[in-house]
């Protein structure tokens, strides 16, 4: 971007002036902005919070005459902090990148920034301060939002899947046509029992994750899938997906604190992925979560 050091370490708004090109655009700026957040990639840095200090700057496009003092004529400052109040409570992040990334993308969505500059340092993971920097630049065209198909959610109890029966409960969930995503309990038995609450809940969805495997293996239709990027994939792609708990859980910021109960789990997942629809096929129903207005319904076959 820039060759010299001193432009390469200088805040954004340097960077800004120093790789403008044609007509000049206003610039607005959001210096040293610190949150503590829970970020990382590392187990260390799991169930603990951190310093980040944001640095943006958002070119504008000028408004045309006289802006009469009139806060609806320009790009506020305060949507460029909601747009990192917002990146950060969507979902826990491993990467700074991806936090970059989606604040730069909010800040792009009103119809006056031009381009941006997004600057995130870790400020306790070292002697100095770690980060990344990113630019980017909206095009000459608006960001289109997100067409992400709203899924069925099917919560699959142990005689759903038993030898034999998998195939006929998988087609008549997809009767409707909807992309079909399915959830599965924990296994028959015994399974370790850890010393604390992390730990067992950890082992809890590992072992859903190894039922999930078991049901995947019993119809080549259906794949396991633990990411939120797999699932929209498959959902636009009409692939059926077995629900792998760990990531989503773990990396969510209102994520469920106790999953030895897979149907509420699952139900919960539900409400994360904004489904069309919950069954529970050979078990029974949840309890509807508070504010949820998923419809429900228990089939047997």
């Amino acid at each position: 971007m820039c060759s010299e050091i001193s432009d390469a370490f200088a805040h954004p708004e340097a960077r800004a002036k120093a790789t403008a090109a044609g007509q000049p655009l206003d610039r607005i700026s959001l210096r040293d902005h610190i949150v503590e957040v829970e970020i990382g990639a590392f187990t260390a840095e799991r169930g603990v919070t951190q310093r980040l200090c944001f640095n943006v700057v958002v070119e504008v496009i000028t408004p045309g005459g006289d802006i009469a003092d009139d806060v609806d004529r320009i790009l506020s400052y305060d949507r460029v902090s909601e747009a990192i109040a917002h990146a950060l409570a969507a979902e826990r992040l491993n990467l700074l990148e991806t936090l970059a990334e989606n604040v730069a993308g909010r800040i792009l969505r009103e119809p006056q920034a031009q381009r941006v500059f997004v600057r995130i340092e870790k400020l306790d993971r070292g002697p100095g301060a770690l980060g990344v920097e990113i630019v980017r630049t909206r095009g000459g065209q608006e960001i289109a939002a997100s067409q992400t198909p709203h899924p069925v959610i099917a919560f699959l109890g142990a005689p759903a899947w038993a030898a034999g029966r998998l195939t006929q409960v998988v087609d008549a969930l997809r009767a409707g046509g909807a992309p079909l995503i399915l959830c599965v309990g924990l296994p028959d038995g015994q399974r370790p029992v850890a010393g604390n609450a992390d730990a067992q809940r950890r082992i809890d969805l590992l072992a859903i994750e190894q039922n999930g495997w078991t049901v995947a293996a019993r119809d080549p239709r259906c794949a396991v899938v633990g990411t939120r990027t797999e699932l929209d994939w498959a959902m636009k792609n009409d692939r059926i997906s077995v629900w792998a708990p760990s990531k989503i859980v773990l990396d969510a910021v209102d994520g469920p604190g106790d999953v030895s109960d897979p149907v509420a789990l699952a139900m919960w997942f539900a409400g994360h992925m904004q489904a069309a629809e919950f069954v529970c096929v050979d078990a029974a129903l949840p309890a509807r979560l508070s504010g949820a207005e998923i419809p429900m319904r228990r089939l047997e076959l």
